[in-house]
């Protein structure tokens, strides 16, 4: 007669154990026999492998394994490594300069905190230059600086070099508020490129300098028919190379910078920032419509304009003559997809605005009251350096939208492979 413990070949749990995997079931013979099916964990079987083995069927969900993720379906959170995703998003496919800014980060309230950087870095950079340019004053001239005439300095030269100075340092401040606010790349604020064209800089800066030698002709001549308002004054001579060799290195220096830096500002940050408010949530009759206007450029183009001519001394038809050529910067921006053709006319106009002056001793820039006439003579060579850019664009086939992810991503030819 058997035992009753082996009665029909199983044993009677023991006296006292828990429902756990030590408990006689049907199916988990004891610990002590060595059955394949109920083997503890920590014995090294095929199909019970501890958990510190590198096994694929008893990987942890939080290792990276084909097979841990529903069939046919994405990795779910939780399954596989967790992928950083870049600070800078992609700038959208197919769309012009004026709607970079509204990728799939923007919020209504990125650009004004991006303009309030700007600002903000602008007062502490002017400040610091300030305190840098009182130390190095005060150290050539021996002595506690003290402002003399109507110039921060009481020095002509001084005077220019820190009216340039300070609006050159916006240049880098609109890129990085871009890419800190509205996290994107940098380069957009540039061009639909992502970056500046060099190339197409290049040949735009051979037009502007085509432009301003049309555009002295048409001052000359329009200075024929304008009635000189003070014609008891003094005729002006050539100041001397000594008094103007100085001055126009600081011009020629500091004077690209501060017309890009000012190009970056109203046609690049403040053009994207407006374009990103599209009121496309907005409902009824009149918000239909200004989502309808707002989804053009020309929102951004005529508020860029107009505090761009805000920054000037100009009155009368000075004031027009400016917001004009602003006008005609900003609709070339949009045209071109990016900020080279007006940083080109910008910078040799003002090249040519300072050095002139300067060459007979004069280093402010008057501004105030413009007659008609040189409204006329300044507006004219502007349009037809924006002819010839848009004949240029079209000739070169420079491209003025942002490519399509298929044009991104280069085909898989057999000689892609190769390489």
């Amino acid at each position: 007669m058997s035992d009753p413990a082996d009665v029909n070949g199983w044993a009677p749990p023991d006296p006292g154990a828990s429902s756990s995997y030590d408990q006689a079931q049907p199916y988990a013979t004891p610990h002590d026999q060595a059955q394949p099916y109920a083997t503890p964990y920590d014995q090294a079987q095929p199909y019970a492998i501890p958990h510190d083995h590198a096994q694929p069927y008893a990987m942890p969900y939080d290792q990276a394994q084909p097979y841990a993720a529903p069939y046919g379906g994405p990795v779910p959170p939780g399954y596989g490594p967790q992928v950083k995703q870049p600070w800078a998003v992609p700038a959208p496919a197919g769309v012009k300069y004026h709607q970079l800014a509204r990728n799939e980060r923007h919020r209504w309230w990125r650009p004004l905190v991006g303009s309030l950087l700007i600002v903000v870095g602008a007062v502490a950079a002017m400040l610091g230059l300030m305190i840098i340019g009182v130390i190095v004053y005060s150290v050539v001239n021996g002595g506690v600086y003290e402002p003399e005439g109507d110039g921060f300095f009481g020095d002509d030269t001084a005077d220019l070099a820190f009216q340039l100075g300070p609006l050159a340092i916006l240049l880098p401040l609109v890129p990085l508020a871009a890419f800190w606010v509205q996290r994107r790349r940098p380069g957009t604020v540039s061009s639909v490129a992502g970056r500046l064209r060099w190339k197409w800089l290049l040949g735009c800066c051979g037009v502007a300098v085509l432009f301003t030698f049309v555009s002295f002709a048409f001052s000359w001549a329009a200075s024929l028919v304008v009635t000189d308002p003070n014609p008891a004054k003094e005729p002006e001579t050539w100041v001397g190379w000594e008094d103007f060799l100085l001055p126009a290195v600081i011009i020629i220096l500091l004077v690209p910078f501060q017309a890009a830096a000012e190009e970056y500002v109203f046609r690049g940050w403040l053009l994207q920032a407006i374009g990103s408010w599209t009121l496309e949530t907005r409902t009824g009759k009149v918000g239909r419509a200004f989502s309808t206007v707002f989804r053009t450029p020309w929102p951004g183009i005529v508020i860029g304009a107009a505090l761009f001519t805000s920054g000037h001394g100009y009155t009368s038809w000075g004031v027009l003559d400016v917001f004009l050529f602003g006008v005609i910067a900003g609709w070339l921006v949009v045209r071109t997809g990016g900020l080279e053709a007006s940083i080109a006319v910008h910078v040799f106009n003002n090249l040519i605005a300072f050095l002139l002056p300067a060459a007979i001793g004069k280093l402010d820039i008057e501004q105030g009251s413009v007659p008609w006439q040189y409204v006329v003579a300044d507006v004219a060579p502007m349009l037809l350096y924006a002819a010839v850019i848009v004949w240029m664009l079209r000739r070169f086939k420079v491209r003025t939208v942002t490519a399509s992810p298929a044009e991104d991503t280069p085909a898989l030819t057999p000689e892609a492979v190769g390489r």
